[in-house]
């Protein structure tokens, strides 16, 4: 297997004004990685509370986000991020960070405000940032992690979570004792939150480092010059001069076996990106190609869903392999759930659920996650598994508005390590199953069935796409026989469609068009439909 058989190559990026590629002799990844996928919130805030305090003098913290809350605790009482992200600054760690400024005066305008105000008041570099197209925002999460002296130390998280309220949750799904902010009458008083983050040591990090670094130097003004925004940016004690981040990397170490190619979702927007004028859409176009390989299994786990756009791809596949199992994951209930916002993100998922049925029946399986007390479990993880090759996990969704129209970032990430279980070459050309894709397949299906299926029981895709079928049927039985006798194990229910009154469609269809799903492409690529 060639690397670039699944990676996007030199020029396939689309996006030539960028140097991320060009800084390592134009190959587009790197190779010599650890990545680790880290599931649910406990495990990743647990893993980057220790990274965070384990860094000294000298070093660097570079953040991104939609969102932020000062007093959302890593590990407990005494762990707050904003108060911790100050520790460090006063003991000589650099701590720089770009947090979207939220339309308007919203409550995610406030937060972000406070948390950028409480770590600045420590003498970091938190600033608010709205440098978008009009109706998006800057989507991309990931924390970078550089040691001065140490760089075999270096890390990256890259994923679905920002270091807000509710995403403190584990494999039980009981909740964040600092609750996420959705609707209690769907997903109860302390929602239960299901999210993946990938861990990333080696070169690849100074490639997510290029990445902040690119919209850091972005000499555009961070917002509009008004006196409200003037007040706001005086109020977060935005500093007046941005520092200077820490040099790159000469020569990166290499750590570990993985290969991993950082893509990006820019839009193309009137005060042009200096490092995407016409914006960057290699996320979409790497999806495209891994679906054009896929052959016997597409995992996906997606927060909305709702893109017929992006998911005319995987029609695509299950036409063409008749083999090809695709199981895809998503929360009970959309967010945002308004009269008007609701239906239009109902209606897509209608005409994507419909369109997925009708290209592969009974080869496609859609589930939603409920826990032990029957409550709706709230799906935000954006990552994808191919054929048990090809693995990609960021803060991406599968639609139109994240892979034309907000800022994302996303890691497609491939295992040197053969897996030696059969079938050793599940797609039967020759490219063999990879142990990173394999083992988060089957962790993923065995916190999703609670431990039922014993995992050596899945590692066959035909096995595990049953497993998961069974565990569900089994689970819609109990609750449809009144729940009599012991609940089965398992969090799966297999997803009901749901339907938007026909005489809604109209302006249903056109919310969801220009305000949920909007397209973010230059004029060219909207008419040919291409990204």
């Amino acid at each position: 297997m060639r690397i670039d058989d699944w990676f996007l190559a030199a020029g396939e990026r689309g996006n030539h004004h960028t140097a991320i590629d060009r800084r390592h002799d134009g190959i587009p990844w790197t190779e010599g990685n650890l990545a680790e996928i880290l599931v649910d919130g406990t495990e990743y805030f647990t893993r980057l509370y220790s990274t965070l305090c384990a860094t000294a003098s000298g070093d660097s913290v570079d953040l991104t986000g939609l969102e932020g809350d000062a007093d959302q605790r890593l590990a407990g009482p005494g762990t707050e991020v904003a108060g911790l992200l100050g520790d460090l600054v006063q003991r000589g760690v650099r701590v720089h960070g770009l947090v979207w400024r939220s339309h308007g005066a919203s409550y995610s305008e406030e937060k972000n405000l406070m948390f950028s105000r409480a770590v600045n008041k420590a003498g970091g570099d938190v600033l608010l940032d709205n440098r978008i197209r009009r109706g998006g925002s800057h989507h991309q999460k990931m924390v970078v992690v550089r040691h001065a002296h140490q760089p075999d130390d270096d890390v990256a998280f890259v994923g679905g979570m920002d270091l807000v309220h509710g995403r403190h949750d584990d494999d039980r799904h009981l909740g964040d004792p600092q609750s996420a902010d959705l609707d209690p009458d769907d997903y109860g008083e302390r929602p239960g939150w299901h999210d993946v983050q990938v861990a990333l040591s080696g070169p690849v990090v100074d490639d997510v480092a290029f990445t902040f670094r690119e919209r850091w130097d972005d000499p555009t003004p961070l917002d509009t010059r008004n006196p409200l925004r003037w007040m706001l940016h005086r109020l977060s004690r935005q500093p007046t001069k941005r520092a200077s981040l820490a040099g790159e990397r000469v020569d990166p170490p290499r750590v570990g076996p993985h290969a991993v190619q950082v893509l990006r979702t820019y839009p193309a927007r009137r005060k042009a990106y200096p490092f995407a004028p016409k914006g960057e859409r290699s996320i979409a176009r790497a999806y495209v190609k891994a679906f054009g390989r896929a052959r016997r299994l597409i995992y996906l786990e997606d927060q909305y869903l709702w893109s017929f756009h992006a998911t005319r791809v995987i029609c695509e596949a299950l036409r063409r392999e008749p083999e090809l199992l695709v199981v895809i994951v998503i929360p009970r209930y959309p967010e945002p759930n308004g009269r008007i916002s609701g239906a239009a993100s109902v209606l897509g998922r209608e005409r994507v659920q419909d369109a997925l049925y009708a290209a592969g029946g009974d080869r496609v399986a859609i589930y939603d996650l409920e826990r032990e007390d029957g409550t709706a479990v709230y799906v935000h993880s954006k990552a994808c598994i191919v054929d048990d090759i090809w693995v990609a996990v960021g803060s991406d969704n599968l639609n139109r508005r994240s892979w034309t129209h907000d800022s994302e970032i996303s890691c497609a990430i491939l295992d040197d390590t053969h897996d030696e279980r059969e079938p050793r070459d599940p797609a039967g050309v020759g490219d063999g199953a990879r142990k990173l894709a394999r083992d988060t397949r089957l962790r993923l299906a065995s916190e999703h069935t609670v431990g039922a299926v014993h995992i050596n029981e899945m590692i066959e895709p035909r096995a595990w796409f049953a497993a998961l079928r069974h565990s569900a049927d089994t689970l819609d039985a109990w609750h449809r026989d009144s729940q009599r006798g012991p609940r089965p194990p398992g969090h799966l229910r297999a997803h009901v469609i749901e339907r938007v009154n026909v005489a809604q469609h109209g302006i249903v269809h056109w919310v969801h068009t220009h305000v949920l799903d909007p397209d973010g492409r230059p004029s060219r690529l909207k008419r040919s439909d291409t990204f």
